[in-house]
């Protein structure tokens, strides 16, 4: 059987611990024996960060501006506990940070819903899309303590060195205090991406912020994604049938409980970090999720949502068996090819990614699945694979 060719690299950035593992077995047993696999490589493991000073991660980032496209397996952001484990020069920040912040993108993420895993918001039918702006927020706050009393204020220094000053708070004791940030150009580039990827996708785009409390800075999100959609994108969306919808982050959360499903819900940086975790987890499982970046200079960045297995890597080395969830490594790799397709008209790949999905789905929904799936799953007879099993189960169908 011919393999199916590539006209253009995808960019490929391997990881860390057990989703490395499953990195291989995926490439091994499910791309290679069909496709002719074009791939400009990073290593993003930790060890290669370390050596590279995490020149590594940018070299990626960069490599993606040029050939568009990337897939990235689950990489480790190190704590105090990993510096001292993997012997780090320092304590390196997350790769996903420097991607994101590098390429200026907006990260979408959406469950895989399969029969037989089903929500635990009943009411659920359709997947709800996740779009988190991935730039600033607390991510990028600066932190202070209070020793005891005093006045903590906010000054703005223009370069001709005239202050504008705002009182924070008047000490009378110990407290906290937090500086937050955000630019227009990146709140502009987050809410094109969110409306494109909506008429892309063909559903409606929900907002939210909580504007009626943080009146210059929640406001002002509120205010640039309506400017923009009305000065570009609401004749679009007018032709598409498809709505963009503003209201508080807490009236969302309370709409979304109730809700169908089948919308993308825009989010602020540190709302789309718990929120995502809340969808994924009602819907079945992190590693039922897929997750794009999107930037809006035609970027895509495909990743799986979790983290890199740490407790299964373990199990991994001490030759111990393991049954972990491969699906959204799977999904990052069919989301890269069938977009490297679409921008290169290559209907072969775009073609080969559909079945993989599908093969993925017809397996777990026959009930073969691994260990964390079979504990949720409502199908009468199950059969627990381990990792690899689970992956061979899936070649088998494809």
């Amino acid at each position: 059987m011919s393999k199916i060719q590539m006209t253009t690299p995808i960019v490929e950035m391997d990881g860390d611990e057990m989703t490395r593992i499953l990195w291989k077995m995926i490439k091994d047993d499910l791309l290679l024996p069909y496709i002719d696999l074009k791939t400009d490589y990073y290593d993003l493991g930790l060890e290669h960060r370390n050596e590279t000073d995490d020149q590594v991660t940018v070299d990626s980032a960069n490599a993606t501006k040029k050939y568009k496209v990337a897939v990235k397996c689950a990489t480790i952001t190190p704590n105090a506990a990993r510096v001292k484990e993997y012997e780090l020069k320092e304590m390196w920040k997350s790769p996903n940070g420097t991607i994101r912040a590098i390429l200026d993108g907006t990260v979408f993420r959406a469950p895989i819903v399969v029969k037989g895993i089903e929500p635990c918001v009943k009411n659920w039918k359709k997947p709800i899309t996740i779009a988190r702006h991935a730039y600033g927020d607390v991510y990028k706050g600066t932190e202070m303590k209070i020793p005891g009393p005093g006045k903590a204020e906010l000054v703005y220094t223009t370069p001709d060195g005239t202050e504008t000053r705002e009182l924070i708070h008047n000490f009378d004791g110990a407290g906290i205090i937090q500086g937050m940030h955000n630019i227009n150009s990146s709140i502009e580039s987050f809410a094109r991406s969110c409306f494109s990827y909506a008429l892309d996708t063909k559903q409606d785009l929900w907002f939210a912020t909580k504007d009626t409390i943080s009146k210059k800075y929640d406001h002002t999100f509120k205010d640039i994604f309506q400017e923009i959609f009305d000065a570009e994108y609401k004749n679009l969306f007018d032709e598409a049938g498809i709505e963009y919808f503003y209201t508080l982050i807490d009236d969302a959360v309370a709409r979304v409980m109730k809700s169908e499903g089948g919308y993308i819900w825009a989010c602020k940086n540190y709302d789309g970090d718990v929120m995502s975790d809340m969808v994924s987890s009602a819907f079945g499982s992190l590693a039922m999720m897929t997750s794009v970046l999107v930037s809006p200079e035609g970027f895509y960045e495909y990743e799986a949502a979790h983290g890199t297995v740490q407790r299964h890597y373990y199990k991994h080395l001490k030759g111990e068996e393991t049954s972990t969830n491969s699906v959204a490594t799977i999904f990052a790799w069919t989301g890269a090819l069938r977009k490297r397709g679409e921008l290169d008209g290559n209907q072969e790949l775009m073609d080969f990614a559909d079945r993989l999905e599908k093969a993925t789905i017809d397996t777990i929904e026959e009930g073969y699945m691994t260990k964390d799936l079979a504990m949720i799953t409502t199908l009468p007879e199950v059969h627990v694979l381990n990792s690899e099993g689970f992956i061979k189960a899936i070649a088998e169908r494809l």
